[in-house]
């Protein structure tokens, strides 16, 4: 059984843990300790941080095709074209697959100047991919569409917004390395 002062007691002086200790914990190099501490500096492989952009691109419009395939095909639900275009639609499609495209290479340029700019850039771009989603997510509700084109329409973007943001937080934290 341990003593209140051995090492391995949370009740140690020397403990990290210690309720009432009297010495401060330190993290390396004598920083104070915190939650968010983490040795190095931080440094931005940028062509890393691109190849996962255009990666991340390629996915988003990759799901703006299935999604619309789901929607429409699958669903029946006439969204971005009229009913008799099919599931594939008109060209509808593939500007809604360019356009997620580009949202995920503009997410990518927002992202690299978060990570030079700010502190906490994973935070501010989350909380910027998510609103933005949002709004396009409200957005067929200010129209004058069908209950079902207005669900299945905010449905894509949903997915389209979730891909983007979930796969661009992801490549930011491999293209970010402690020194």
């Amino acid at each position: 059984m341990n003593s209140p002062h051995s090492p391995h007691s949370p009740h140690s002086p020397n403990s990290p843990q210690a309720p009432h200790s009297s010495r401060p914990s330190h993290a390396p190099q004598g920083r104070p300790a915190t939650a968010h501490y983490s040795a190095g500096t931080p440094r931005l492989e940028a062509g890393r941080l691109w190849a996962g952009g255009i990666m991340t691109a390629l996915v988003a419009a990759l799901t703006a095709v299935v999604a619309l395939l789901l929607v429409r095909g699958v669903l029946g639900i006439a969204v971005f074209a009229p009913e008799g275009d099919g599931a594939m639609g008109n060209a509808t499609t593939g500007m809604l697959a360019g356009g997620a495209a580009v949202a995920a290479l503009i997410a990518t340029a927002l992202l690299h100047l978060l990570i030079l700019a700010t502190p906490q850039p994973a935070r501010f771009f989350t909380w910027i991919v998510t609103l933005a989603t949002a709004v396009l997510v409200l957005l067929p509700f200010t129209m004058a569409l069908t209950t079902a084109a207005r669900l299945g329409t905010a449905a894509v973007y949903i997915v389209i917004g979730a891909t983007i943001g979930s796969l661009l937080t992801s490549v930011a934290r491999g293209a970010v390395r402690r020194t």
